[in-house]
């Protein structure tokens, strides 16, 4: 006969973030905005693997700012990896602090120690800040 294990009271908490701190971070996500990188990666004879490291950055082409990445979407976070099929096309997703209102111009770079990290040049700044780049 197997066992079954029934729980006593368990107790879930609920509001742990003070609404009004809740509303001011929503709030000032909005007026810093995000920057959105939909990553196309075109289909491989065979099975690969693929991470993104903490230390991809937007770089403005036309100073020294560099934005940090916040978050990543169907892609692992070194040094975990993602597999991905043979002859399938990949995409993830890539969101990143915003940059500053003049940069115009800037470079998605993976600042890793060995070499391929991604990289990709001159991307022209759009209004909505939502990219598609293929690699």
């Amino acid at each position: 006969m197997p066992l079954t294990i029934v729980p006593e009271k368990i107790k879930i908490r609920k509001n742990l973030v003070d609404p009004e701190a809740l509303v001011d971070l929503l709030q000032q996500t909005e007026e810093q905005g995000q920057i959105i990188v939909h990553v196309f990666c075109p289909p491989q004879p065979e099975e690969f693997a693929i991470r993104v490291w903490r230390t991809t950055y937007l770089v403005s082409r036309t100073s020294a700012h560099k934005s940090r990445l916040i978050h990543a979407e169907n892609i692992s976070i070194a040094p975990a990896w993602t597999e991905a099929k043979a002859n399938n096309p990949y995409s993830f997703t890539l969101i990143f602090e915003a940059l500053p209102k003049d940069v115009l111009l800037f470079d998605l770079a993976e600042i890793i120690p060995q070499p391929g990290g991604f990289y990709y040049s001159s991307i022209l700044r759009n209004s909505r800040d939502v990219y598609e780049i293929r690699l």
